[in-house]
Order: structure tokens, then C-alpha cells, then sequence
């Protein structure tokens, strides 16, 4: 069990602190939350290989928290541990997902038994996927949804490899879904800091007013609003790493703080004068120019070459369409669980898919595979494809000339793009590379 890492919630302080020390005593690494919010926001942020939780707690109890994991972490092992026990609720528990059931109080070998053995059956499925995926595809970062056996991805896991273990800041650049935060993840799981925390931050989702509270932290009163004192994600990713997503939209302000944290190694939070020394891997990434930025004076030149130590550019999927069957039946595998029969994709589907120039990536694909799922009720053929992915039909007219204007193509390239993310326009924008209010203009 050396290694693991187990998520505990449980309401009573007491209880937290007796399962830390008997888990800790299994060379186990911990982590705690004392209700289900503070429990799910740890899932979100960080990697774990079990979750024990009680039942009974204010609030929202742990059942809503089992539910959730089986939809949302379906690979998660759960142990349930409660002092309330019940014939109904043990039933429940289990239908839920729950591989293991505690009753209050317990032995110490007790606790051990339960959570070596779902500890071993999270063990085993993950062999299981990997050994699925290693036979459809050679990377070795297949578990983290890598998926492809072109050039360009075997040289993005030759470099993955060799950058994993040192703590040099990278920054990832390319196209909106073409998986940048997969690599993040590879990097970060594959190396030295596997066991601490990995901390995604969108930078382009948080209002700018909040990004440098979020980031760094911030004191009660510190601003208005500012109801406690708040770690930021920089602490909670404390010997681990934190992955700067669309980092070309941070403010001069906050990026002159970023430039502190790679030069000083140490945050202050908002509102306070005392500096607070961290060990954080960054990762950036980027799908604007930001050379283009530092030229244009919107992005800091010092900043940009700090973070550029090393440089990983993300291939297209136009790019390599080699890769594009395998990563359908990986979407296929993917959504199974969802349909009543082992889904299915006739060859000339496939070929309309291949044939396509996917401008929304890797992200438009895993969107049209699922889309065409539903409607083909798991069997995807040519009618369940959108119309946008097949050839338009023919104009008639011997007059009319085999061009178009720049504005008819970009007309066309803005509906291919609306149609692959279903219309949603804050989607579409992403991808397109303009904001949304841009695109509505355009699509008036």
C-alpha cells in the first residue's frame, strides 16, 4: 500500500485526526476534509487512489458525496465508515459503488483489510485500462487520455520523459483542444512530484479582479468581500505543481506578481506584507501568440522568457490524422457505460471523420463522437454525423466561379465551428481565437 493516497471526510475532528495517524502508519499519504464541499474541491484540484467517508453529516450528507464520485470519478474506489448503521443504508452504499462498509468504532486491522482491499481493486482496473490501451496505442501516457501513435505524438512523450523530473517552468502552446492540460498532467504524474498536488487554474475563466486573490491568497478585510482568510492555489499546490491555463489573459499586475513567485520562489498574499516561501512546479499554456503579445507590450517580456524555459507546441489534429481512429474508439470506450449496448462505428463513418479538418482539435472530435452516439443510439453511421462534417452539396450554375470571397470562407469556417461545439458561441469564440462579442457581430 506504500504510496497511495487516500481522501478522508468525516465531520468530527477527532475522527479525522485517529484515521490520519492509523493510515499514516500504512505508509499512506493523506488528505482531509470536514464536509462535502471541502471534499469535493479536493477531487477537483488533486489526484487520489481512495476515499473514505462517513455518512451522517450536516448539511449535505455522504451519500450525495458517493453519488457524485460514481459519476464524476467512476474509477475512484469508495470506503464508507459510519456509526449509524443500517441494513438500507448498506444497500444503498453498495449500489452506489461503494467497495467497502465500516461500522464505528473498528480495529485498526480492520481499517487495514478494507483499505488494502480497495486499495488492490483500484489497482487492478488500472492495470486493466492501461493494458486495454497499450493495445491500440503505444504511448506510454495513454492512461491520461494521450492518445496517438504518430510522429508528433512520440515526440511529445520523448519529451515529456525527459523533462518530467526536474523542476524547470514549461510553457505549452497551441490551438484551443488540442489537450494541453493532458500534457500538464503527464508531466506532473509521471515525475517526482506525483504524490503532492496538481492545481489546474484557468486563467481566462476567473474575473481579473479576483485572479490575484485566487492565485496567491488573500487576508480577511483584505478587500470587499474578502469574509476570511483564503488560501491560494499557489499554497495548495505546495511541492507539487500548478498548471497556468490561458495564462495570456492575466493583468500586468498579476503577471508582474507571477514574475516575483519564479524569481523569489515565495508568494505574499493580497492584504498582507509577509512573503511565504513555496516549491511549485509552473506549467503555463497559452493558444495566443504571446511572442506576438511581448511585440504588442500586452504580455511581459522578462515573464514570457522565464516561463519559456522549456517549450512543448502541441500538434494540430489536422496534423495527424493517423491518430483520429484511434482516438474515436477511445471515446467510444469512454462513453460505454452510457448505453445499454457496446457502442459501434461503421468504417465509412470513420472515413468522413478522418477526412475532416477538426479546427475545434482533439476537444470537436470527443464532442461530434458523443453527439453521434446519442443519435445513432450506439452505433454511429454517415446519417447520425452532423451535415457540417460532410461534402456540401454542389453549386449549380456554369457561370458561377470555382472561388469564393475571404469573407464567404470565413462564413463557412464560423458555421463548422458553431455546428462542432452545438452552438455554443462561448465555445466557438475559444476556438476561433476572438472573444464573444466578435463573434456575435460576425454571425449578424
Amino acid at each position: 500500500m506504500k504510496g497511495g493516497s487516500v481522501l478522508v471526510v468525516d465531520d468530527s475532528l477527532e475522527i479525522l485526526e485517529l484515521l490520519q495517524r492509523q493510515l499514516k502508519a500504512m505508509n499512506l499519504i493523506t488528505f482531509q476534509a470536514i464536509n462535502v464541499s471541502d471534499a469535493i474541491d479536493l477531487l477537483k484540484h488533486t489526484s487520489v487512489d481512495l476515499l473514505i467517508t462517513d455518512l451522517q453529516m450536516p448539511e449535505v450528507n455522504g451519500m450525495q458525496l458517493v453519488q457524485y464520485v460514481k459519476e464524476h470519478y467512476p474509477e475512484l474506489p469508495v470506503l464508507v465508515v459510519t456509526g449509524y448503521p443500517s441494513i438500507s443504508g448498506a444497500v444503498e452504499a453498495v449500489k452506489s459503488g461503494v467497495i467497502d462498509y465500516l461500522v464505528k468504532p473498528f480495529t485498526q486491522s480492520e481499517l487495514s483489510r478494507s483499505v488494502e482491499s480497495c486499495l488492490l481493486k483500484n489497482r487492478k482496473a488500472k492495470l486493466s485500462a492501461a493494458k486495454d490501451q497499450q493495445l491500440d496505442n503505444p504511448s506510454p501516457f495513454a492512461v491520461l487520455g494521450m492518445i496517438g501513435r504518430s510522429e508528433a505524438m512520440k515526440q511529445l512523450a520523448e519529451v515529456i520523459q525527459l523533462i518530467r523530473n526536474n523542476s524547470a517552468t514549461v510553457l505549452i502552446e497551441g490551438e484551443s483542444g488540442t489537450g494541453k492540460e493532458l500534457v500538464a498532467r503527464a508531466i506532473h504524474y509521471s515525475g517526482d512530484r506525483s504524490k503532492a498536488p496538481f492545481v489546474g487554474v484557468n486563467c481566462g475563466a476567473i474575473p481579473e479582479n479576483l485572479l490575484e486573490s485566487e492565485l496567491f491568497g488573500s487576508l480577511k478585510g483584505s478587500f470587499t468581500g474578502a469574509i476570511e482568510t483564503r488560501v491560494g492555489f499557489f499554497q495548495a499546490a505546495n511541492q507539487g505543481t500548478i498548471f497556468l491555463d490561458e495564462i495570456g489573459n492575466a493583468s500586468h499586475h498579476v503577471q508582474t506578481r507571477l514574475l516575483r513567485v519564479l524569481q523569489e520562489k515565495e508568494i505574499t498574499r493580497v492584504g498582507s506584507s509577509k512573503a511565504e516561501k513555496i516549491d511549485v512546479r509552473i506549467i503555463a499554456a497559452t493558444n495566443s501568440n504571446l511572442l506576438q503579445m511581448v511585440r504588442q507590450g500586452s504580455f511581459r517580456e522578462d515573464l514570457y522568457y522565464r516561463l519559456n524555459v522549456v517549450n512543448v507546441e502541441m500538434p494540430a489534429l489536422r496534423d495527424r490524422k493517423e491518430d483520429i481512429p484511434l482516438l474515436i474508439h477511445y471515446f467510444l470506450r469512454k462513453y460505454d457505460s452510457e448505453l445499454s449496448k457496446k457502442p459501434e462505428i461503421t468504417d465509412a463513418a470513420v472515413e468522413i471523420l478522418v477526412r475532416h479538418s477538426w479546427p475545434g482539435n482533439v476537444r470537436e472530435l470527443e464532442n461530434v463522437v458523443q453527439r453521434a452516439l446519442i443519435m445513432g443510439r450506439g452505433t454511429i453511421d454517415i446519417k447520425d454525423l452532423s451535415n457540417y462534417l460532410k461534402v456540401p452539396m454542389p453549386e449549380s450554375g456554369t457561370n458561377s466561379s470555382p472561388f469564393k470571397t475571404l469573407k464567404e470562407h470565413e462564413k463557412d469556417y464560423i458555421l463548422k465551428v458553431l455546428g462542432s461545439v452545438d452552438q455554443n458561441k462561448t465555445k466557438a469564440a475559444e476556438i476561433l481565437g476572438i472573444d464573444r462579442k466578435t463573434l456575435g457581430q460576425k454571425i449578424k
